[in-house]
């Protein structure tokens, strides 16, 4: 059954073959095709989508305000889909074959539970679509730093757009009150990441005299701080354009003198330290380096040391389901990565060094409020991202990233956690937090957990 409503404007991105070239290809694969239309059918019915068609059609009724997916092309994207599973409804959105009016919603309700969209006796299928990590892609020493320029190095002025002014790009801590999600502005970003940097800060007890070593500078902003508290700090990064502007930001800041930045990669990691502090770094690292990592992490700590990490994390079994599957983040946005468990964190540490997890503390819906601020004000200046030289298929599969991340946060599919290892034998101790902080660094919807 079909009925009609007014029909949307096709967009239609000019799209490259050499700069995007399976993006550009549409395969013919008709058999995968009507496979992914039944899916599609099964998708809509399971979580009440509004599918529209050209013409003004509606695959099938809908509630009121449920969640669009508006086809521009139906037979483009479902031999997309049919022949690449996600990665080819990422690539669809990319081309423009599809749209929605409200796309964390629509990814939000596909992300709840995906593993029931696919009938059980049908799951075999997922072998005719799902690849392996290409080789290249690996982060080893020697693919590594590709990996981490093709995203970090794409250009200093186009996070600048969408970041706050301290040039943050991972989740902030934003105050709440016991029981009510954080309403937050744009303006409100550069505080809440003062928020997180400073909690990591405490857990790592980074004060005066401190012997620090960030592994993953960013634009600088958490080593300004460390060196702010009297720290002397060495901070590692693999990104060429990072380098340059933290280096700057450090020394327009006054802290030369405290705080250094190398170009570095953590297995090459020198010294001895009272605090290791790494933010959202984890997830490139690659399943197969996690012990190389730890290690690295337990080499270089001093006795009494304390390492302090931000993570973004999922569930155990999705992480072990999804550890050898090229996804189309991976193929796109964060080539090498894989996102880790909180168990998983905790097993490599026990397996491979002295370092034990003694306190973990979930904040997840903060990350989604993050990731709204920033694809809001991405999509606010699409002009200026264009103007930059970025072409629409770009700017589309980067709305598409922050959304889709914002949505898995939403869902639970993804989590942030903050996480405290010690040595061995060592015990935690109450964050140390001034009176006027403790309500700010309270989480919402999240939970503290102590293995």
């Amino acid at each position: 059954m079909t009925t009609t409503v007014p029909p949307a404007a096709t967009p239609t991105p000019s799209v490259d073959p050499a700069r995007w070239p399976d993006v550009a290809r549409v395969p013919d694969v008709p058999l995968r095709a009507a496979v992914a239309a039944r899916l599609l059918r099964r998708a809509a019915s399971r979580r009440g989508l509004r599918v529209e068609l050209p013409g003004g059609r509606v695959l099938r009724p809908a509630p009121a305000g449920a969640p669009v997916l508006r086809l521009h092309r139906p037979r483009a994207f479902l031999h997309r889909v049919g022949e690449g599973g996600l990665i080819g409804f990422g690539e669809s959105y990319q081309a423009g074959d599809w749209d929605s009016p409200d796309l964390v919603a629509l990814l939000t309700a596909l992300a709840t539970a995906p593993e029931t969209l696919v009938p059980t006796g049908t799951r075999w299928l997922r072998r005719l679509y799902v690849q392996r990590p290409p080789d290249e892609e690996l982060s080893t020493a020697a693919n590594t730093r590709r990996n981490v320029g093709r995203h970090y190095d794409l250009s200093n002025d186009l996070f600048a757009l969408f970041l706050d002014p301290t040039m943050s790009y991972s989740a902030a801590l934003f105050p709440t009150g016991a029981a009510h999600a954080p309403l937050a502005t744009h303006d409100d970003l550069a505080a809440a990441q003062h928020r997180k940097i400073d909690r990591l800060l405490d857990l790592a007890r980074v004060g005066p005299g401190t012997r620090m070593l960030e592994i993953g500078t960013g634009w600088g902003e958490l080593a300004l701080r460390a060196a702010g508290r009297g720290a002397h700090v060495v901070s590692l990064t693999l990104s060429e354009q990072q380098l340059v502007l933290a280096r700057q930001r450090i020394a327009a800041a006054g802290q030369a003198d405290r705080a250094e930045v190398r170009l570095c990669d953590y297995r090459a990691a020198e010294g001895q330290y009272d605090a290791v502090v790494s933010v959202e770094m984890i997830e490139a690292v690659g399943r197969p380096f996690w012990p190389d990592y730890f290690a690295t992490l337990d080499r270089v700590l001093a006795p009494g040391g304390r390492v302090a990490l931000q993570a973004i994390t999922m569930p155990h079994g999705r992480m072990v389901a999804s550890s050898r599957t090229y996804t189309w983040i991976l193929k796109y946005i964060f080539p090498g990565g894989q996102i880790p468990s909180v168990r998983a964190i905790e097993e490599s540490a026990t397996r491979h060094t002295r370092l034990r997890l003694t306190r973990a503390d979930a904040y997840g819906p903060h990350y989604a409020e993050t990731l709204r601020l920033w694809r809001e004000r991405f999509t606010e200046r699409s002009p200026q991202v264009a103007a930059l030289g970025f072409d629409e298929v770009f700017r589309r599969m980067w709305e598409l990233y922050l959304a889709h991340s914002e949505a898995g946060f939403r869902t639970g599919y993804l989590d942030l956690h903050q996480l405290l290892l010690t040595r061995d034998g060592a015990t935690d101790a109450p964050v140390p937090t001034s009176p006027s902080r403790r309500e700010e660094q309270r989480p919402f919807g999240g939970k503290e957990e102590r293995p």
